[in-house]
């Protein structure tokens, strides 16, 4: 892993290859880049917005505030 990112496939064939990727629905396919350099082919494929952790606010009314114990 590099900082915040991971590589999952490293391969180096020789001739002509072809490779199918199946993408989850947690990725933002509408994102994905791609680049070839020297031999070597990047995809880069976000996470998409709604797979992120978010926080959500809960609103408490002023009577029923208590402890929450973990």
């Amino acid at each position: 892993m590099n900082g915040d990112r991971e590589v999952l496939v490293a391969e180096r064939p020789r001739g002509v290859f072809s490779r199918q990727l199946i993408l989850g629905d947690n990725l933002d396919t509408e994102k994905i880049t791609a680049s070839y350099h020297a031999g070597v082919l990047t995809l880069r494929i976000p996470v998409a917005e709604k797979a992120k952790p978010r926080k959500i606010a809960i609103d408490l009314s002023s009577d029923d505030r208590r402890a929450i114990h973990a």
